[in-house]
């Protein structure tokens, strides 16, 4: 049966830059060191928009404004436990707010072709391109 944990993830654009947290701020972290977008997983009777929202008030504390659902990705053994993941992925285009220090790690601005130099983990290689496409 699959009964995947939902999650959501945001990339959120300013010009032609895109902000990443990088994952440094706790030692057990299984992203340690890899840049990602923001998000998690949703609370119990939390929708996807109203998850990603809050996530990004939690790591970011901002408020977006204007979104795009640019597809789902599955994630198959993805969490600490082996647990599958599905995945919400936004453009978030518009935001109010200035970003923050995360719980997460640092939070920085990256040019969106410079996506590709940092240290990620290797299946967002293959998706990214479609988010920004």
């Amino acid at each position: 049966m699959y009964t995947p944990i939902v999650g959501t993830l945001a990339y959120v654009v300013r010009g032609g830059e895109v902000l990443m947290v990088q994952r440094n701020a706790r030692s057990d972290d299984q992203h340690l060191g890899k840049f990602n977008g923001l998000g998690g997983k949703l609370e119990p009777g939390e929708d996807v928009v109203e998850g990603l929202r809050r996530e990004l008030r939690e790591e970011a504390s901002i408020e977006a404004t204007s979104l795009r659902l640019r597809g789902t990705i599955n994630w198959p053994g993805f969490g600490p436990g082996g647990e599958d993941w599905l995945g919400f992925i936004f453009v978030v285009d518009a935001f109010t707010g200035e970003p923050t220090a995360s719980d997460e790690g640092d939070l920085e601005w990256v040019d969106v072709d410079r996506l590709g130099d940092l240290p990620m983990w290797e299946g967002d290689r293959h998706f990214l391109p479609l988010v920004f496409d």
